[in-house]
């Protein structure tokens, strides 16, 4: 190969140009390689490789003592001898020779760089020092570092790939511009997904493998991306996040930029807890509060790399209107009833139309098979022109559809493709279709907005993430109004102990608008007799404690105490039990409180979830609370109208409307205390480390909530921010 010199190929750059370091390291003009390789085989020699078959029309400059040319380029035996500051310097060298070569980087004045090398942080004590050593003078100098432990990096669009990833030899770059950035943390997963979205005809443009992100958090590169006008949409793998707060904000800048934001998130079970923190020595987080923050921020979750492509396929797709009320029409009256079937299980609705509809349709089209949805088009339908569009104009025209699915195959889709056009393109709603056969009209579909899937289970699995997160955009806005609008609630502070028991944490509860029950505190056994009398009987009698959190495991609880002498002799008991069970438990006295009774139980509870901060989980409560996990969350803050939406997600929320005929629940004063239950931890963010209201009992409608039982858990002093 001849040498080329590149650097006739790029545009001057004047000296007054500045770019930010990301700038340098995502799309760099000029690249250094340490450890260069003249081997196309070996680390140090495949993205170089790249770099000349693909064009990249930068100055690359390899670095080895041991040549003097390779590639077809002049190398340099070291980056001192270099004939200008490259934007980027790339170390495939090994973890020891790592720090000393960042070093001599910083010197040269280089200020973005890319470390292969493994044997950091994901391999012990050592490794971990060593990696914070780099993130340390990365920061300190104003560097962007990827790495270590990564792959490296690929702008596609501009070729200039910097990833040791062979697979780009078999499916390289595509002709134009790419506009889908990938941004994994394992090197593998890239290079899955990358060809996963190549075989899906996904164009990209940033190939980004982040490693052990010693320097670059990846939320820091989806902010980058979010502002980049070449990437209009993003797909990922995500292990474990280090910065909750960054990626609410880079959240609402996608929104804002009207692009999707779409990612496997391993961790999801125990096990896969474990190997995602050992793998790049980061934290999984609570997988609950994972996916729930996911979806309130407006991040699509997908479970594996095709269903990943799947969902940025229909993403692109992004200038019709969609929902989760689907309308199926089908040439075959059985699979209409069986994508009805996975639509449903897919959590999607597939709505009875009316009757109005209905007959209309039948009026147009007498040899529809079925109509009220799925819609039974038959073979017939195609032996009359414009009669789809017809039937389509109907379905549309009711205001209880969304989206429209449309099923066919191979010629039969091509004879009404153009009246699928049509009816998109006059409705402005998302259609989408499935050819199991080898329809010639996909492209054309594909260019007229409407997505073509092949197979049934996938178009299913895909449409399942992609329409809910289309129609809850409304509420992800509300939430993010509420959040950049809160402010303080209180002008005095209450003063939180750093042992609250039961009693004190119902006093705060009160003072922030939470209704609880009425309770005094009894000092021995008669006290205790004495204010049961006055509080009328049945009553309940608890432990009280700091230091018991869990007082019907401890023995210390007694309920439906009808006299005085039970109230005397359930005092003795718990005391004795509590004794003997927590020796060591500060007591205070006993609750005596009234029995009540109402419509059902709730939990109320805000946990610090050491990604995202404070969020709050509302379920069916009372004792069985751990067994059914009926349960929603949230991060905060949450109002009635967030409160709200959590119930009605529950799957016992009926038993609080009025179900077999019970009472109706007061589901309005239910949604003032969760909502007040936010207020409260908002105000004391950083000092409240786990509130729980355990019931909360939600009475008659009308006749409101009350709070029976509570615990607060008072962050350490130094953990208050």
């Amino acid at each position: 190969m001849n040498k080329r010199d590149i650097a006739t190929q790029v545009a001057p750059v004047t000296e007054c140009t500045y770019l930010r370091p990301m700038d340098l390291l995502l799309n760099p003009r000029s690249i250094a390689f340490v450890g260069a390789s003249a081997e196309p085989s070996r680390l140090g020699g495949i993205a170089i490789d790249h770099l000349v078959k693909f064009g990249f029309e930068g100055k690359v400059y390899p670095v080895n003592p041991k040549y003097t040319e390779m590639h077809g380029l002049q190398c340099y035996p070291d980056i001192e001898s270099l004939p200008e500051i490259p934007d980027l310097a790339v170390l495939a060298i090994g973890a020891e020779m790592v720090f000393p070569t960042l070093v001599k980087c910083h010197e040269k004045g280089i200020r973005a760089a890319i470390i292969y090398a493994s044997g950091f942080a994901e391999e012990g004590e050592e490794g971990a020092r060593l990696q914070q050593k780099i993130a340390a003078f990365a920061r300190e100098n104003d560097m962007a570092v990827c790495g270590p432990n990564c792959m490296g990096l690929a702008n596609l669009n501009t070729r200039a790939i910097t990833a040791f990833a062979t697979i780009f030899r078999d499916y390289p770059p595509n002709t134009g511009a790419g506009h889908v950035s990938l941004v994994t943390q394992s090197g593998n997963m890239c290079a899955i997904l990358y060809v996963a979205g190549y075989e899906r005809g996904i164009k990209f443009n940033q190939f980004i493998n982040t490693g052990n992100e010693a320097s670059i958090e990846f939320a820091e590169y989806l902010e980058y991306l979010a502002d980049d006008p070449q990437t209009h949409s993003v797909i990922g793998y995500l292990e474990g996040l280090r910065d909750g707060e960054r990626l609410i904000r880079v959240s609402e800048k996608f929104h804002r930029a009207g692009k999707a934001l779409i990612l496997i998130k391993s961790g999801e079970t125990e096990q896969g807890s474990i190997a995602a923190m050992s793998h790049t020595a980061s934290l999984a987080g609570n997988q609950a509060i994972n996916r729930a923050a996911f979806r309130q921020l407006g991040i699509m979750q997908a479970r594996d790399p095709m269903q990943l492509v799947d969902v940025a396929y229909l993403a692109s797709m992004k200038d019709r209107t969609a929902g989760r009320r689907v309308a199926v029409a089908s040439i075959s009256g059985a699979m209409g009833g069986l994508l009805t079937d996975l639509l449903v299980s897919a959590g999607l609705e597939v709505p009875v139309l009316p009757l109005g509809a209905q007959r209309e349709l039948k009026e147009k089209a007498p040899m529809l098979g079925m109509v009220a949805n799925p819609i039974d088009l038959t073979a017939n339908l195609y032996n009359r022109e414009g009669l789809a569009t017809e039937v389509f104009a109907t379905v549309v025209a009711d205001s209880h559809v969304d989206t429209v699915l449309v099923y066919a195959t191979g010629y039969l889709l091509d004879r009404i493709a153009n009246e699928l056009i049509d009816a998109s393109r006059r409705s402005g709603l998302l259609f989408i279709a499935i050819d199991t056969g080898k329809a010639k009209s996909r492209g054309d579909l594909e260019r007229a907005g409407i997505p073509v899937f092949t197979d049934v289970a996938r178009a299913v699995g895909a449409m399942a993430t992609y329409l809910p997160w289309r129609e809850e955009a409304s509420r992800r806005e509300h939430w993010r109004t509420l959040r950049n609008g809160r402010t303080a609630t209180s002008e005095e502070k209450f003063v939180l102990s750093r042992r609250m028991d039961e009693h004190q944490t119902k006093h705060l509860l009160k003072s922030h608008g939470v209704p609880v029950c009425e309770e005094r505190v009894a000092g021995n056994a008669d006290e205790a007799a004495a204010l049961a009398d006055m509080a009328g009987y049945s009553v309940a009698l608890k432990i009280l404690s700091p230091d018991i959190a869990h007082k019907t495991e401890a023995g210390g609880v007694r309920l439906h105490l009808m006299n005085a002498d039970a109230v005397r002799s359930a005092y003795a008991e718990v005391m004795k039990n509590v004794q003997a069970s927590q020796p060591d438990a500060e007591l205070r006295g006993v609750l005596v409180q009234r029995m009540e009774v109402g419509v059902g139980e709730l939990i109320v509870g805000i946990t610090r979830d050491p990604i995202f901060g404070l969020s709050i989980t509302v379920g069916l409560g009372g004792i069985f609370t751990e067994v059914f996990r009926d349960v929603a969350h949230r991060l905060l803050p949450v109002d009635e109208t967030i409160a709200q939406e959590m119930l009605e997600e529950l799957r016992g929320y009926k038993l609080l409307t009025g179900f077999r005929g019970k009472p109706q629940g007061d589901i309005a004063a239910a949604c003032s205390a969760i909502a007040a239950v936010s207020t409260l931890a908002m105000q004391f963010d950083g000092e409240i480390n786990e509130l729980e209201i355990n019931p909360l009992l939600v009475r008659a409608d009308g006749d409101g909530v009350v709070a029976l039982d509570a615990l607060l858990s008072v962050a350490p002093a130094e953990c208050n921010r």
